[in-house]
Formats: structure tokens, C-alpha cells, sequence
């Protein structure tokens, strides 16, 4: 017999339920990432039509960009561990004889996927409410988040030049075996 209430008993399973379905879709990268594109397109349809809500655009771009550069920074900055001194802490390999290291993300894939989705059904919930239409000269804004692109996608870029990383691979390496002629070795 279950102590706990039936509204928390019901809303731990929902959770799980969700948790559960939200798993099954970390495989399938681009269907999640086509999903979220379409949701987008969407939400600046909506944007367009009702012709408002362009402070809660900007706040989602803004927060598209955080999430972005996030994704590209590796977990550990090695410009943390830079001192013009001395040389000690962790360095990316700059050769190939040196041990490898690969990369990984301050922000995972899929934790990059279901924030910025998330992100965008409550910027879509938020134009559902005239409370968050801020009168604004939406082109300031344009004008403004670009010149903020641009200056933090230089500085991002200037780190992973400076520091020798690249945060996008191909997948995993694939070695080729010798090819399979159909004789059997070693049998007399």
C-alpha cells in the first residue's frame, strides 16, 4: 500500500513516462534536430503574422547563443590553465606524438537539443500572453544581436584557433582490415 499521495504518485509516473520517451530520441539526431528547426520556422511565422513579441524573440536568440557557445567550449578551458610562467595542467595535443585527447563539450548535443527546444515552446507559450508584447523598434534589436554574433563568434573562434580545437568530428575512425580473398590460411 502506497503512502504518498495520488497527485504525486500520478506525477511521478508522468515523469517517468516523459523521461522515458525523451530517452528513446537521443539516437535519432537528425529527426529531433529537423523537428526543432520546423518548430522555428513556426514560431517566427507566428512572429510575422501577429506582427509583436520581438523583445521574447531576442531573449530566445540570446539564449540560442549562449547555448551555442556553450556547445562549441570544451569542458575544461585550457585557457584556464595557461600561465605564461610555467607550462603545467592539462594541453590540448599540438602533434602527433603526443597523447590524444579528445573533445568534449561544456554542453552536450542532446542537452543543447532540449534546451533550445525547450526554449522555443515557451518563447511560443510566452505570445499567447500580451504581457510579454514589449512596444520596441524591433530593427535595433536585429542590428544589435548581429553585432553580438559577430563579436562572440570572433572571440570563439580566435580560442579554438589559439588554443588547436576543433569541436566537430566526422564520427568515429574507421580502419580498414586486409581484404577477405575466401581462402582459408593455415589449413593443410
Amino acid at each position: 500500500m502506497s503512502t504518498e499521495p495520488p497527485v504525486i504518485s500520478t506525477r511521478t509516473k508522468l515523469t517517468r513516462l516523459y523521461q522515458t520517451w525523451l530517452d528513446k530520441t537521443v539516437p535519432f539526431v537528425i529527426p529531433r534536430w529537423a523537428a526543432t528547426l520546423v518548430s522555428y520556422v513556426l514560431y517566427f511565422i507566428r512572429i510575422y503574422i501577429i506582427q509583436g513579441w520581438y523583445v521574447v524573440t531576442y531573449a530566445l536568440a540570446i539564449y540560442h547563443l549562449n547555448l551555442f557557445i556553450a556547445f562549441l567550449s570544451p569542458k575544461v578551458d585550457p585557457s584556464i590553465y595557461q600561465d605564461d610562467s610555467d607550462d603545467e595542467g592539462p594541453q590540448l595535443p599540438t602533434g602527433s606524438a603526443e597523447e590524444f585527447r579528445p573533445f568534449i563539450r561544456r554542453l552536450p548535443e542532446f542537452k543543447f537539443w532540449y534546451s533550445g527546444t525547450k526554449a522555443i515552446v515557451i518563447a511560443f507559450i510566452c505570445t499567447l500572453f500580451t504581457a510579454f508584447n514589449i512596444p520596441v523598434f524591433w530593427p535595433i534589436l536585429v542590428m544589435y544581436f548581429i553585432i553580438l554574433f559577430g563579436v562572440t563568434m570572433k572571440r570563439q573562434i580566435k580560442h579554438m584557433i589559439k588554443y588547436r580545437y576543433l569541436p566537430f568530428t566526422h564520427g568515429k575512425t574507421k580502419y580498414k582490415g586486409k581484404d577477405d580473398t575466401g581462402k582459408v590460411i593455415g589449413s593443410s
